[in-house]
């Protein structure tokens, strides 16, 4: 919950200034924890639609902030994905702006999936990025360009992101959650409240110099997808979907869903948890849910 990591959070310093480019699911969360400790932030979206939302960022229509909208910014995350030919907007559009300002830190949320498929083996920061789909391609060249762009980087590389209203126990009450058997399969996932507190946590770690050009930010917990369908029924008190074998299932599914399936992977926090001192709110997905399901019957009331 939002409310738990505001009180076990400290603010930035009086006179930072955070742009959050890419104000969504993740990024607006960034921003409404930095503004809840005080902090000011410029966050951008596509359209003023979001409550986060104060600037807009559209490199497809050539709508693109402004030196002034930059004025003052000492710390950027950018959640922005590459183009369709693997160009970044922010630093195609924003690079030069942003090189010429005395950034303290500069996070890019990226995938854990430019680790490719390891067939159910552990990966860490160590291990070289082997991206085995074409989207994962395209993340790894925009981390490169990031890494190479002269600015204060570090990437976040994460699994898949879930938190209130966007979590197993919505498909479990719409009716659209399949219970898919597949031998040793396993996915990592992080909640939206550890995204947002990892980018606070390392944004006060580089006030006292570059970190890691390369963070996991992954739960303690991989698990196999209907461990998860079994204790979000438990929580809802409803149905289990039928079983579906693998094999089966993977004939209707999209060439997306596929490609996601087609990977299986254990990823290490090791460097965030251990070695940075960050602390997880909630380290499994039994934490997780718990959470979302407070917060969901909260929203109800």
């Amino acid at each position: 919950m939002l409310s738990d990591l505001v009180n076990r959070s400290q603010p930035l310093r009086a006179d930072a200034r955070v742009l959050v480019l890419g104000g969504g699911y993740s990024g607006g969360h960034v921003a409404r924890l930095l503004r809840a400790l005080g902090t000011t932030v410029r966050c951008s979206r596509r359209h003023l639609d979001g409550s986060e939302a104060d600037l807009i960022f559209d490199s497809a229509t050539g709508q693109i902030p402004t030196a002034d909208d930059l004025d003052g910014i000492t710390h950027v995350l950018s959640t922005i994905p590459p183009t369709t030919e693997g160009q970044d907007p922010v630093l195609t559009h924003l690079g030069s702006q942003l090189r010429e300002r005395p950034l303290i830190w500069v996070g890019y949320l990226s995938t854990t999936g430019v680790y490719g498929d390891r067939r159910g083996e552990w990966v860490s920061e160590e291990d070289p990025a082997d991206p085995g789909q074409p989207r994962s391609e395209r993340r790894h060249a925009c981390e490169q360009a990031w890494l190479d762009s002269g600015l204060p980087v570090q990437i976040l590389r994460l699994p898949g992101i879930y938190g209130p209203g966007r979590s197993v126990l919505n498909s479990l009450q719409t009716g659209k959650a399949r219970r898919i058997l597949k031998a040793d399969q396993v996915f990592c996932r992080i909640h939206v409240d550890d995204i947002a507190g990892a980018c606070l946590h390392l944004m006060h770690r580089a006030a006292d110099g570059p970190g890691p050009a390369i963070v996991n930010v992954s739960d303690d917990c991989p698990a196999a997808p209907q461990d998860l369908l079994l204790y979000g029924a438990d929580l809802l008190k409803c149905e289990l979907p039928e079983e579906e074998p693998f094999d089966v299932a993977s004939r209707s599914m999209s060439a997306m869903a596929r490609s996601f399936w087609s990977e299986n992977r254990r990823v290490r926090n090791t460097l965030l948890c251990r070695q940075l001192g960050y602390s997880l709110l909630h380290p499994d997905f039994k934490a997780g849910l718990q959470d979302c399901f407070r917060q969901e019957a909260q929203s109800r009331s």
